[in-house]
């Protein structure tokens, strides 16, 4: 048989065979080729001779040249391909070269700074020293000061004057964005790479709060700086920016007045707004620059009058440096300096706004996210769930967002008004029944309902949460939803219909389906998806019927990962029709979970406690009081929960009792979670005791405990005093998982220790939902059934280690298993026990 020699770098117009001759291609035979290609890269072998049978101009050309043409063809696709990503990779590292040399340069004229200053006060405080005699030793100090902060002369608001300001704002600026006006550290967390989001910074002892950001963006400076200063598009705090003035400037550049709104992230403090100067400009050397800074009165600019129901917050000189790449795209320093006024929120939440990392990760990283998203849809344009690109399902979850947060805010001139409280203020509920929220809209559903609603509703409320990471309880909330969600209010916030005594809420096996059938692109670096889930077999009494249909809700989750710093989790849903629209009207509902980065705890440990009762207000301000006084070390953070209802306004007092009623039960559902996810929820408090210490847990450990000895032969435990109650803790705190499931053809969990609960990240609660089939992959499921009727003859049996899942779908590693028969008194069968040694979360 005749060999035949692929060259792929001559073109592909001759191919070589193993005589040494070339096969030559004319002009229209490798036109007609490529028109073959572009339609099938790999032809089959009928396939290639059918080309030859259908194109005459081939018909002189073997079956086995064409197909090495193609093959040389697919190889130099590939060439391309990877030259082309070996291009971008190059450039793009040349590009963090560049910035990682101009932060070393900014570091060390920092460091330099540095070393002067302390020289400078170690000298003064000699000087001191020796004139302690002296009264007026503390101008001594003071008068040597190495930069003083000139006061800054009158203005006014004429063109010329806020010129003025605009140039000193780009100039302090840049003395943060590329110099050394602002102490930076990185961030904890964040490390600089050619596949990071940027270089992320942090100020250290300036004043109010600040972040910076380094990073490489596939998009052109104007079209940054248009994405940038739209910031409600990517800014979910961001409630409106208006604009009131603009001008133009002799220099080309533009002069903006601005007032912004932000919204507060929580029910326990108010909103922020600012009155803003911002100046868009071009530098000598091409850069892009855009600059804010608040106008106030000692600039004596032009003024904005306070507005109720908001504080108003100062915004030192921040903005985005947008400079041209090499190639393409731009590098963008970006820098958030803002003084949030704290003291006007209650002391426990303080820390959220004084912590430069929570603005970080909301303000100033989302920015770079935002612009990397948006550059990846532009490079790679997908259509995804549901038929929808990406910037539609982004502009999906910013409404899911800003639903969420209106309803967390409640603002008088959207409508909402508060209701009279029940004699118990943990539950805060308005009601909005402006023409603009609901009224006259008609929901059609599945299930053939259809209600007219003319009034929605919100219960919203804050606790403070104790030593549980908000992203385990968060993906907790998700996976479990039974755990403290009723499904007959599901339905009833689905269908909207009337809560009459003819037509009541009924749940019939209210399953909840988590499967993700609609991802989110996942925005660059940063654990966000939005998803649509199922509650099943949901199902209402109307006219003494009852109809069952699946209910659907669109969710947004983020914050999962519980190993970003400062990040905030939230869990936002709305119920949709399978059909929805992108302008169908959302009802957001949901929880956020915000870190309180604090070193001073003020609440006893394992406890999660309502703020909004352990808070007191008076002439002095807002204090601690009674229990939560108390020092301790552990982690806290602030949840927020709001949920929102539509209904008829005949209904608003059944309604808003219900709604006070479900928030409640959800907040003493997530407390009993919130305790049992505690890392240091047992043995950490010595009057608390292990969960399962019933005479039946007890009693289980001992059968588990005999049924090890009699079937391996040797002790399960160490010795131990007598007492089944000893037996149990010993067993609650051994090192390894163990787990029990139940004898039937799909065994269920029943039981499991400290350890195992912990390699299943769940509860006791929600043990007895997980199969033991689901917490293993195909090869450890068939391994499995293999071995279990070896332990059911034999009574035990070992297995290798391997992978399986937990609850939250996360793989766990495990050195090595075994499983036993457990027999009770009479030596039946009552379950088999696995123990997992030395597992781990990969």
């Amino acid at each position: 048989m005749m060999a035949v020699t692929s060259a792929c770098k001559d073109g592909g117009t001759k191919v070589q065979l193993d005589n040494g001759k070339y096969v030559r291609y004319t002009p229209e035979q490798v036109e007609a080729l490529e028109r073959l290609y572009h339609d099938c890269p790999k032809p089959s072998s009928l396939r290639r001779q059918q080309l030859i049978r259908e194109c005459p101009i081939l018909s002189n050309i073997e079956p086995k040249q064409i197909k090495v043409w193609f093959q040389n063809r697919r190889c130099r696709e590939k060439q391309r391909k990877e030259a082309s990503r070996l291009q971008g990779v190059n450039r793009k590292l040349t590009a963090m070269n560049k910035l990682l040399m101009e932060e070393n340069d900014r570091l060390q004229k920092q460091v330099s700074q540095l070393v002067y200053e302390n020289s400078f006060f170690r000298q003064q405080s000699q000087n001191a020293t020796l004139a302690t005699t002296d009264n007026s030793c503390e101008s001594v100090v003071t008068s040597g000061q190495p930069h003083l902060t000139p006061q800054r002369p009158p203005r006014d608001a004429s063109p010329a004057g806020l010129l003025s300001i605009a140039e000193e704002t780009l100039t302090e600026f840049l003395s943060k964005a590329t110099g050394t006006a602002v102490e930076w550290v990185q961030m904890p967390g964040m490390k600089p790479g050619p596949d990071s989001i940027g270089i992320i910074a942090i100020s250290h002892g300036c004043t109010g709060i600040a972040s910076r950001a380094c990073g490489l963006v596939g998009l052109e400076p104007t079209r940054v700086a248009e994405i940038l200063k739209d910031r409600p598009s990517w800014f979910r705090d961001c409630r409106a920016v208006d604009i009131l003035n603009a001008m133009s400037t002799g220099n080309g550049g533009t002069i903006e007045l601005l007032y912004m709104q932000l919204y507060a992230p929580t029910t326990l403090a108010p909103a922020r707004d600012f009155w803003l100067l911002r100046y868009t400009s071009v530098m000598e050397d091409g850069s892009l620059v855009v600059c804010e800074r608040s106008l106030n009165n000692t600039q004596n600019g032009p003024s904005m009058p306070p507005v109720q129901h908001f504080v108003r917050a100062e915004m030192l000189p921040s903005g985005y440096l947008i400079r041209p790449c090499e190639g393409g795209g731009s590098i963008i320093h970006i820098v958030d300096h803002i003084d949030l006024e704290p003291w006007s929120v209650p002391e426990v939440i303080r820390p959220l706004y004084e912590s430069s990392t929570l603005l970080a990760q909301k303000t100033t990283m989302a920015a770079l996210r935002q612009l990397r998203q948006i550059s990846l849809e532009v490079s790679q344009p997908t259509v995804t769930g549901w038929g929808r690109r990406p910037a539609a399902l982004r502009a999906l979850s910013q409404r899911l967002s800003k639903g969420f947060n209106e309803a967390v805010n409640g603002f008088t001139d959207e409508g909402w008004s508060m209701l009279d409280s029940d004699g118990i203020d943990d539950v805060t509920v308005l009601v909005n029944s402006s023409p603009s929220k609901l009224t006259g809209v008609n929901f059609h559903y599945t299930n053939g309902f259809s209600s007219v609603s003319n009034a929605v509703l919100c219960a919203k409320a804050s606790m403070l949460l104790q030593n549980v990471p908000p992203a385990i309880l968060l993906r907790f909330l998700r996976e479990h939803r039974s755990e403290w969600a009723d499904s007959g209010i599901d339905a009833y916030s689905a269908a909207a219909i009337k809560a009459s005594p003819c037509s009541v809420p009924v749940s019939r096996a209210g399953n909840f389906g988590g499967q993700v059938i609609l991802p989110l692109a996942h925005t660059i670096e940063h654990e966000e998806f939005m998803e649509v889930i199922r509650l099943e077999n949901i199902g209402h009494y109307r006219e003494d019927m009852i109809m069952p249909a699946d209910i659907f809700l669109l969710q947004l989750c983020s914050g999962v990962d519980e190993n970003a710093i400062g990040t905030c989790a939230e869990l936002i849903f709305a119920p949709i029709d399978a059909s929805f629209s992108d302008d169908a009207p959302l009802l957001p509902s949901g929880f956020r979970i915000i870190p309180l980065d604090s070193k001073v705890d003020s609440s006893s440990p394992n406890r999660t406690l309502d703020l909004a009762s352990t808070l007191e207000v008076g002439p002095s301000g807002n204090r601690i009081s009674g229990e939560c006084s108390r020092h301790s070390g552990s982690a806290k953070s602030v949840m927020t929960i709001a949920f929102q209802f539509a209904f008829e306004m005949h209904l608003q007092e059944n309604v808003a009792a219900m709604a006070r009623q479900y928030v409640r039960s959800i907040i003493s559902s997530v407390q009993r979670v919130a305790l049992a996810l505690s890392p240091s929820h047992l043995g950490s408090h010595p009057g608390l005791r292990p969960p399962p210490g019933t005479p039946e847990a007890q009693t289980l450990a001992r059968w588990i405990c005999q049924s090890y000895r009699f079937f391996l032969g040797v002790e399960l435990l160490k010795p131990v005093s007598e007492g089944s109650e000893s037996i149990l803790k010993t067993l609650w705190h051994h090192s390894d998982a163990l787990m029990c499931c139940s004898l039937k053809p799909l065994p269920v969990f029943t039981f499991a220790n400290q350890a195992g609960l912990d390699m299943l990240e769940t509860t006791l609660v929600a043990l007895q939902d997980i199969t033991l089939e689901k917490i293993f992959d195909d090869n450890g499921r068939k391994t499995l059934f293999s071995e279990l009727p070896q332990i059911m003859q034999q009574g035990f049996a070992c297995l290798q280690g391997g992978i399986c899942l937990s609850s939250m779908g996360r793989p766990v590693s495990y050195e090595r298993a075994v499983a036993w028969k457990v027999l009770n008194e009479e030596e039946n069968a009552h379950c088999i026990c696995f123990m997992f040694v030395n597992w781990s979360f990969v």
